[in-house]
């Protein structure tokens, strides 16, 4: 199955770090950061899951809950729940699936043959509350995660789902945004954006940020 950005995550129920879960009914009315590793015991992934550990306030801030995937047991999970805690100075509070026969894995397309036939790369979804999938990222298996971007992108979709703006590149809060070209009326933008705008070209309108 290869998912695109607006599709339904797929719903499943699988073991995990923490017992069985079924994906829907744990991620409520959160939004989800779902990510997968190739294994676990491994370098990279272990400081991955650190470094989210430590963003939880920051997950929290966003009303964003964290979940991480390998296709290892859940008894593994745990000892290197350990590893994690021992060697990143952290807590680790969010589950890791036990995907040993892969059914998640195919749902969401995360392993890339040419990769590895058997182990998941880095994939990141974020999902919204409406189980919606936001964003994807792939990264292979040597390279590390941007979690700062993961946020970024998260704040843009809160931000750009609660007014009627875009982000421009490199964006990040506080920063000016874009009034869409959806919007043509000149009474319509003095109404929406009270801020006023900057337009260095008709299609390029420039607002501070409508909720800062």
């Amino acid at each position: 199955m290869s998912l695109r950005l607006g599709d339904t995550a797929p719903d499943f129920e699988q073991d995990s770090s923490i017992g069985k879960i079924r994906f829907y009914d744990w991620a409520g009315d959160s939004w989800v950061v779902l990510f997968s590793h190739p294994a676990d015991f491994t370098p990279v992934c272990t400081t991955e899951l650190g470094l989210t550990a430590k963003l939880k306030p920051e997950f929290d801030k966003r009303n964003v809950k964290a979940i991480a995937l390998s296709v290892d047991p859940a008894e593994s999970h745990k000892l290197w729940t350990r590893d994690i805690e021992e060697t990143q100075q952290c807590v680790v509070g969010f589950p890791i699936i036990a995907d040993q026969d892969q059914k998640v894995a195919k749902l969401y397309d995360m392993i890339h043959p040419e990769q590895s036939q058997t182990a998941t790369v880095r994939t990141l979804f974020v999902i919204d509350p409406r189980k919606k999938v936001r964003l994807m990222i792939a990264y292979p298996m040597s390279t590390g995660r941007n979690f700062d971007e993961v946020l970024r992108v998260i704040d843009a979709l809160q931000l750009t789902d609660s007014h009627n703006v875009a982000t421009p590149g490199n964006w990040k809060q506080g920063g000016d945004v874009i009034i869409p070209l959806s919007v043509k009326d000149e009474e319509e933008i003095k109404r929406k954006y009270p801020k006023g705008y900057t337009a260095p070209r008709p299609y390029l309108r420039m607002t501070p940020q409508p909720n800062k």
